[in-house]
């Protein structure tokens, strides 16, 4: 007898095909079968009428910020309640493996605006390398995850913080290092390059490693140069790596943001077709919100940040070396601005490590200058020092014809960039994939369920070797979402940022329920999802 069976289903079964009706049978974690009505099974230990829902493949995650979140709460709830099943994690080329004993503690405080920074005595960091970070995960989960190789990460341990090409020594560390991280699972690569220390490594350099990439059947998937005054140069840089090294390129969090960018979405599709021309294996991912969100220490500029966390701090606390940053960031449009000069009133507070700093999320840089007679830049290098760069920031620069244009292309996949920590997170977090579904399907009409849902599950499987995930088909693993389309939709707000979803009440994640009725099931039967060598998800 069948585990599960969905009676009378609307299947939109993630190839971009026309939905149908059907039966669909689960037993063991798999799809058993997909019927017609009434000619499948009619018994199973669990049948759910499934009469006016749809019923879809789990969604995936391309750019997620769960490296920590999803071992301290590995049942996951802002990802399981808006239907996503697996998400990648490792991005921007920075994350927790490979490290040694030497980069984690920088790694930790680096990224803490990210991920976090947890205790030792309260939380256990026992790995070191990748497969020992996959490991972790399969210890349990409430999604599957796949992991990138960070290259910043790698940079760490092969040669410091320093701004300089590799030796020929060091760069081969670094592909000894990364080629072990694809060996032992891992997806691809990602790079950071507006961070320490990625964003001290030239073409060359992403060139050679991405051709390691490339040996595995990996993905590059960079965070790129610029996405503000140089957006452009910074893709079409990205785009003659993946030339050069043969290397398929995902572009990650793809966006056209600040005034200068406004209506130019054509132009880098115009760049992205013209790859696709060539040959190039190309996909994005992008999130269907304006603002977007980061560290506020992103934002110094890179001559700043070299050195790493501690350096940084002894800069703002020189006089001389705060007016040299001010007038990058204020008058001449530094490289950590996206060569922007900083509107201060676009920069809002949405979280902070330090307990005494907690008012000031929810207002602008320029709101708290303006209350204290002082100006944007104080205010931006007291925050810096109080909080230990730990702070973190919504930026209101995005453009709504850029964001449509960009999610119709049909490279396009989907991917939350979501920070789960700070006080009021920015709310992509817990409402990407049901907005896709409701702002921009059935209100807007931007997509069809069919695209956004190919756009969220057979696509990005693809990208990622899941050969047997990211659709509703007999044999593939049976990460399914249940949803009703007429009343899917977001719920987070700015203001309320970690509300769940509406109208999904069913999510299973290798047959078992992580979602039952509209709740979590607190259910853990995710895993990493390892490659191997051939490039496809290993069966075990």
């Amino acid at each position: 007898m069948a585990d599960l069976l969905f009676r009378g289903a609307t299947v939109v079964d993630g190839t971009g095909a026309a939905r149908f009706r059907a039966d669909v049978t689960v037993t063991g974690g798999t799809i058993e079968e997909v019927a017609a009505p009434g000619e499948g099974p009619r018994t199973a230990r669990q049948v759910l009428d499934a009469d006016g829902l749809v019923l879809a493949p789990g969604f995936i995650d391309m750019h997620a910020h769960s490296d920590l979140r999803l071992l301290i709460e590995p049942a996951h709830p802002s990802r399981v309640t808006q239907g996503v099943t697996c998400e990648v994690l490792g991005q921007d080329g920075l994350s927790y493996a490979p490290v040694d004993d030497a980069t984690l503690p920088a790694l930790r405080r680096q990224i803490a605006g990210w991920n976090g920074n947890p205790d030792d005595d309260a939380f256990d960091w026992d790995w070191r390398t990748v497969g020992e970070y996959l490991d972790r995960i399969d210890r349990g989960a409430g999604v599957n995850a796949c992991y990138l190789v960070p290259h910043g990460s790698v940079r760490m341990l092969a040669m410091g913080w320093d701004n300089r090409p590799p030796t020929p020594a060091e760069l081969d560390r670094m592909r000894e290092l990364l080629a072990r991280g694809l060996r032992e699972g891992a997806v691809g690569m990602s790079s950071g390059l507006t961070y320490t220390p990625g964003m001290y490594a030239d073409t060359a350099e992403l060139v050679a490693l991405c051709r390691v990439v490339a040996e595995y059947g990996g993905y590059h998937a960079p965070h790129q140069r610029s996405y503000g005054a140089g957006a452009l140069e910074g893709y079409a840089e990205m785009v003659e790596i993946a030339r050069r090294s043969g290397c398929p390129l995902h572009l990650t969090h793809a966006t056209m943001n600040f005034g200068v960018n406004e209506g130019r979405a054509g132009e880098l599709l115009a760049l992205v077709d013209g790859a696709l021309a060539d040959g190039v294996d190309l996909t994005l991912d992008s999130y269907p919100y304006l603002p977007g969100s980061t560290t506020l220490s992103a934002l110094l500029p890179s001559w700043a940040a070299e050195g790493g966390p501690d350096a940084t701090l002894a800069r703002l606390g020189s006089a001389a070396d705060r007016e040299r940053i001010r007038a990058d960031v204020e008058e001449r449009g530094s490289d950590g601005c996206h060569g922007v000069v900083t509107d201060w009133a676009t920069i809002q507070i949405s979280g902070v490590r330090e307990e005494r700093l907690a008012p000031l999320v929810g207002r602008t840089v320029a709101q708290i200058a303006a209350e204290r007679g002082s100006t944007g830049t104080e205010v931006f290098f007291e925050l810096l020092r109080a909080d230990s760069l730990a702070t973190t920031i919504l930026q209101h620069v995005g453009h709504e014809e850029n964001v449509r244009a960009i999610m119709r292309h049909p490279a396009h996949t989907v991917g939350s960039d979501g920070l789960l920590v700070g006080a009021r997170p920015h709310p992509r977090a817990w409402g990407t994939f049901p907005r896709y579904l409701a702002r921009y399907g059935r209100e807007l009409g931007v997509l069809s369920l069919e695209e956004a849902v190919t756009r969220m599950t057979g696509r990005p499987a693809r990208r990622l070797g899941l050969v047997r995930r990211g659709l509703v088909r007999a044999g593939h693993h049976a990460d399914l979402v249940l949803l009703d389309p007429d009343t899917v939709r977001d719920r987070a707000t700015f203001e309320e940022p970690r509300l769940p979803a509406a109208g999904i009440p069913y999510v299973y994640v290798n047959g078992t329920a992580v979602v039952h009725e509209g709740a979590p099931t607190g259910a853990l039967p995710g895993r990493a999802l390892r490659r191997t060598h051939r490039g496809t998800e290993a069966a075990a």
